[in-house]
């Protein structure tokens, strides 16, 4: 668009909101560096002053955005690295005849859960598949003390990685040469400062990616930003200030997104559970079993898994996660009544077949035991 320009090599340093001026620094790459290197080779960087309306801040996680509006804003703020840390991995095409091709399925997402950790393999266009090793610090601290472990250990925990789909040189030689990176959680609140700035994205909402809703989320910030703002500013009538307006728009942009941001943030961080260890349940898998048949062959109940809503739906975070409390209150309502009146069936048939007391108090004892058992694989 002929009215957007970019400007590369420009890093903030200083933000004024009340007067509504930004300082970057601004480096230029040394001319005589090769190509190859020139993006970490700069010259000395000299200091630009930026009169600006309005600043939206898309820049990251570690925005420099949303650390200057801490200085005007009251901001809450929570930033939170997780115990996990990630490396990722590659796993190429086969070769049939010339021609490549996936090695496994690419209508699935794979994944090795053990627990408090797991592989995961998801498919990309060229028929390779991107994988991510996702594990605790400390046994990553174990790995790398004992590097004659790593292939024993892929064959151990995750069977078929190693050598069928990725071979014992390149998990070697991708372990050590790939980063191992941490992961963040950040909660904050408010996002914008009086009509001058507003942060979208990670700036705002940083989230950890099991459930793959970031860059979602993000965009979606944008198109309700949009919507707030096309409410406040679309009347060329009103004699307010186009200032004032937009302060109103960011204002109650903050008040509604705030709570989606935080109900994704949770629901991302509660997934690794569900993706590392929930997924070899046997009851966690019939929850799901019984939701996804409610969901296809009764949508007139209104009843969709947690996973569709979200990743298939336009509903608000927040009121996704309302809905599934919901559905999950109810499954262990109807759960709980079959449960107990199978346990009634079964104590009247037995009080009529067994009258010895100590025999009855201890099957009694081991079926609520079971049922407790039961149930809480609902939970």
């Amino acid at each position: 668009m002929t009215n957007v320009k970019f400007f590369f090599n420009h890093k903030l340093v200083g933000a004024d909101f009340k007067r509504n001026l930004a300082w970057f620094e601004r480096r230029s790459p040394a001319s005589n560096t090769p190509a190859s290197t020139a993006k970490n080779q700069y010259i000395s960087p000299s200091e630009v002053e930026v009169s600006f309306d309005f600043m939206i801040g898309a820049d990251g996680a570690h925005s420099a955005t949303r650390y200057h509006l801490m200085k005007f804003a009251r901001m809450n703020y929570q930033q939170e690295y997780i115990d996990t840390i990630w490396c990722e991995f590659h796993m190429t095409p086969k070769m049939i005849s010339g021609k490549s091709s996936f090695k496994i399925s690419p209508n699935h997402l794979h994944i090795w859960p053990c627990g408090g950790f797991m592989f995961i393999a998801i498919p990309s266009r060229d028929k390779s598949f991107t994988c991510t090793l996702f594990m605790s610090a400390s046994k990553f601290q174990e790995l790398d003390d004992k590097p004659q472990d790593l292939i024993p250990f892929f064959k151990k925990n995750f069977p078929g990685v190693v050598p069928d789909l990725i071979s014992e040189t390149e998990v070697q030689h991708q372990y050590n040469d790939n980063p191992h990176l941490p992961l963040i959680s950040i909660k904050c609140k408010p996002y914008h400062y009086k009509s001058s700035v507003v942060i979208l994205g990670d700036a705002a909402h940083a989230m950890v990616p099991f459930y793959g809703q970031g860059m979602n989320c993000g965009l979606e910030d944008v198109r309700v930003l949009y919507d707030h703002l096309d409410a406040y500013t679309k009347d060329t009538s009103d004699v307010e200030s186009i200032e004032l307006k937009r302060g109103k728009a960011l204002s109650e942009y903050t008040k509604s997104r705030h709570h989606d941001a935080i109900a994704i943030n949770d629901l991302a961080l509660r997934n690794y559970q569900e993706m590392s260890h929930d997924v070899t349940s046997s009851l966690y898998l019939l929850r799901k079993f019984i939701e996804e048949r409610l969901d296809a062959y009764l949508p007139s109940l209104g009843w969709a898994t947690q996973y569709s809503r979200i990743s298939f739906g336009n509903e608000r975070y927040s009121e996704v996660e309302k809905a599934e409390r919901k559905q999950r209150t109810i499954m262990l309502a109807i759960i709980g009544l079959i449960t107990g009146t199978l346990g009634s069936w079964t104590t009247w048939r037995i009080l009529r077949w067994n009258r010895e007391t100590s025999t009855l108090t201890t099957w009694l004892v081991s079926l609520v035991k079971s049922s407790r058992k039961f149930v809480r694989g609902f939970i």
